[in-house]
């Protein structure tokens, strides 16, 4: 704190400084800048065209007793910069001790880990596994006809059944026309 101050009131001197230095050249007259100059300045100051020279000025002229009563308006803009570097904190702002990230660096590693149990899973020899063909069995004759026999069984079955299905059909629709009507 007590080099911000420092910084303040040497900033506060070479604005002062500034102003001397230019009544001493004949710059400005005892009174200070002119009304149309700080008029040309402010207008500057808000197209954000001015210097750092121009806007001490500014603060000179705006920091004294006596300003022009159509720019009382603009002072406290001006002062409020003086005055919010004079302002400190009451309140004791209390330093969080900061904590071990640990955590991230055993994170990093543990990456580090799978991607290289990865590479390794990826890039070992695979062991090839050959199929095993089953033997063909050779059928006989009568196996062969007791299949054929049991297939025609099948079918003939669930012909029968399809059958019963169409009816189903059939009685549908008789008594969704008889409930319609």
């Amino acid at each position: 704190m007590a080099s911000v101050n420092k910084n303040n009131q040497s900033e506060d001197k070479q604005v002062r400084k500034i102003y001397e230095n230019s009544l001493s050249a004949g710059v400005h007259s005892e009174k200070g800048i002119s009304e149309k100059e700080i008029e040309t300045i402010l207008e500057k100051y808000f197209e954000a065209t001015t210097t750092v020279a121009e806007e001490n000025e500014l603060k000179v002229y705006f920091s004294q007793e006596e300003v022009a009563p159509h720019l009382e308006e603009y002072k406290p803009l001006f002062n409020y910069f003086s005055i919010a570097k004079e302002e400190k904190s009451t309140q004791d702002i209390p330093l969080k001790p900061r904590k071990n990230r640990n955590y991230l660096k055993w994170i990093s590693v543990a990456a580090v880990a799978v991607f290289v149990f990865g590479i390794y899973l990826n890039n070992r020899p695979s062991t090839q596994v050959t199929p095993t063909i089953a033997l063909e069995e050779e059928y006989t004759p009568e196996e062969i006809r007791s299949a054929q026999l049991a297939l025609a069984l099948l079918t003939d079955n669930f012909s029968k059944g399809t059958q019963g299905a169409s009816y189903l059909k059939e009685f549908e629709k008789n008594t969704n026309r008889f409930l319609n009507n």
